[in-house]
């Protein structure tokens, strides 16, 4: 995280009177600020020191507070988030305000909890702002195939589970010898149902899910995004309706035989855009770290950005690839 640099009221005023003229950005009123024996520092001379020492991060700010501050409002979501994250962050350093306050002001730059929410809710918006950009760049035809080959309509089955016994104390081969039991048994409750047993009542005395052994294995509907085990959800999704599977379907629990007992109609494409879209836009951003930094920068330029300093418009585009080549770097 870049270390954010606190300027003074002061310093924000005189970054606001910067008009362009020529190559280097000017003051309107190039006014003496301080005077001694020895000579005085003009407005211009203490641009140039805040510009070439805090310019471009302090400017980055407040050209993203000036695009999305309004845009995106403050809400109960951001404030919740903003809440969640400062907890997270004193239980760091287990909850002792000193200790949390000296971390905040020299890793981040800030006096107080309060200047650290407004950090907070700067990234915060940029964030929003991101995925809302990224959104705006997925097509028609990335939406339909995603909804071809990925939604589904919601599944319910039965289940049987049979849970290796195995505890930490046991050797390689305890443990190995323990999984052979537990898909053995597994597929000998297959070859009962083979045979005509009833996959209800089999469930009940066998299997070792608690939670649904009682009520013959019966898991309710569920989706693609209900944090299923991968292996289980696919052997349901691969199921004919009324169809069980023919050899176990090992998971981190144990071993399952699935039983497909429904399946729903996916929806209608339209009423599941938006989370196609979310989920696009999640995948694009989770594969190309870069994208959140190239996004910011198309942003700013769609929104007329343009800079009067040639100075800080060569800091801004070093910063810029800095923070690029930092993120794709850590990637690959």
């Amino acid at each position: 995280m870049k270390k954010i640099v606190k300027i003074t009221t002061c310093a924000l005023a005189i970054c606001l009177l910067i008009t362009g003229c020529g190559n280097n950005a000017e003051l309107e009123d190039n006014h003496t600020v301080v005077k001694t024996d020895n000579g005085k520092i003009t407005a211009d001379d203490l641009y140039v020191e805040l510009r070439d020492k805090y310019g471009i991060s302090v400017l980055v700010d407040m050209i993203d507070h000036q695009l999305f501050d309004e845009k995106y409002e403050t809400d109960e979501t951001e404030e919740e988030t903003i809440n969640a994250q400062i907890e997270q962050m004193k239980s760091q350093y287990n909850n002792d305000e000193e200790a949390f306050q000296a971390a905040i002001t020299q890793y981040l730059g800030v006096e107080n909890e309060d200047e650290l929410r407004d950090l907070l809710s700067l990234e915060y918006k940029r964030n929003l702002a991101i995925e809302d950009h990224v959104k705006e760049s997925i097509t028609d035809d990335e939406i339909q195939k995603y909804y071809d080959d990925e939604v589904i309509g919601d599944i319910s089955v039965r289940h049987i589970l049979i849970s290796p016994d195995v505890t930490d104390d046991m050797s390689t081969e305890e443990q190995e010898e323990a999984e052979n039991e537990a898909r053995k048994q597994a597929e000998d409750l297959i070859k009962q149902l083979d045979e005509g047993a009833d996959f209800e009542e089999l469930a009940k005395e066998y299997s070792d899910d608690t939670g649904s052994a009682s009520d013959g294995g019966y898991i309710d509907y569920f989706n693609k995004d209900d944090n299923m085990d991968e292996a289980f959800l696919n052997a349901s999704i691969d199921l004919e309706k009324g169809k069980y599977t023919e050899e176990p379907v090992q998971s981190s629990y144990g071993y399952h035989i699935i039983l497909k007992v429904d399946q729903k109609d996916k929806p209608e494409l339209d009423e599941v855009r938006d989370d196609i879209t979310s989920t696009l836009a999640e995948e694009k951003l989770n594969n190309d770290p870069a994208l959140m930094y190239n996004a910011l920068i198309e942003i700013r330029e769609e929104a007329g950005i343009e800079f009067n300093d040639d100075s800080l418009k060569a800091d801004y585009d070093e910063l810029m690839q800095q923070l690029i080549d930092s993120v794709s770097s850590s990637a690959s």
